[in-house]
């Protein structure tokens, strides 16, 4: 009995260091050189763009460039299923916080920094441990129906107890900064999942900050480059799922053989 679970527990040990092998290969490699042309286009677009809107406003806060920039790179990665785009949402989230404190949009603050990035930590893990026959790519998940459930109950859970704690903090923009932490927590909880549906929810993310951004700027113009990043990452976001719709049929097929 002892001496037949050695070889057992040896293919398991091996198993376990050929998946460590794995991520640690995944997370070492170069993420841009998988990039394709149009890919690199897109991601040049948004970084030209970004980097001009912040040239022509003038006196404008550094954090918000650097920030705008490590977003829009994030997005490229995670529109290709690379874990490098959330561990750059990591960082995204950090940078993105610091500049929603500034303006007192604490509803940006809390979510980014108390949910963006935790679960961006956990989908990082996920990803990892979900590759795409052994590739950099992540293996794409199809929600089933107890999973969309629970998201619904935990999306109306959060919008609720949120209102009411951007309410206390005096939160500016109430009403959209609620609905933006709605659409975060959709998208952050779909990335987690591995589903495409993940850049849908933040294009509506999206939608929702360039509103808010807008009514920022009114007050201050340094902060119109902020609606040129969340324009680019709109743009971003549609490809990332249109892109993440091909991976999943691109992956249904390989497994059909």
């Amino acid at each position: 009995m002892h001496q037949a679970s050695v070889p057992h527990r040896q293919v398991l040990a091996d198993v376990e260091a050929d998946v460590c092998f794995l991520e640690v290969e995944v997370i070492l490699h170069n993420p841009f050189q998988n990039l394709t042309k149009p890919e690199w286009f897109l991601w040049s677009l948004s970084v030209v763009t970004i980097i001009a809107s912040f040239m022509i406003s003038g006196g404008f806060f550094v954090l918000t460039l650097i920030a705008s920039l490590v977003g829009v790179t994030a997005l490229i990665f995670l529109a290709k299923g690379d874990v490098w785009g959330q561990i750059l949402t990591v960082l995204f989230s950090v940078l993105y916080a610091m500049i929603s404190l500034r303006f007192r949009y604490y509803g940006e603050m809390i979510t980014y920094l108390g949910m963006t990035a935790p679960i961006a930590a956990l989908s990082i893990i996920t990803w990892l441990r979900h590759p795409y026959a052994g590739t950099t790519e992540v293996k794409v998940h199809q929600m089933n129906r107890q999973q969309t459930v629970w998201l619904i109950i935990g999306s109306t859970v959060v919008t609720i107890v949120f209102y009411f704690i951007l309410d206390a903090f005096g939160t500016s923009n109430l009403l959209i900064s609620t609905i933006s932490i709605t659409t975060s927590f959709l998208a952050s909880c779909l990335m987690l999942f591995r589903s495409p549906k993940y850049a849908l929810a933040y294009a509506a993310n999206d939608l929702v900050l360039i509103i808010l951004w807008i009514l920022a700027a009114m007050d201050d113009r340094s902060y119109l480059p902020m609606i040129a990043c969340f324009v680019m990452f709109l743009i971003n976001d549609l490809y990332g799922y249109v892109n993440w719709i091909r991976m999943g049929k691109r992956q249904k097929l390989y497994q059909a053989r």
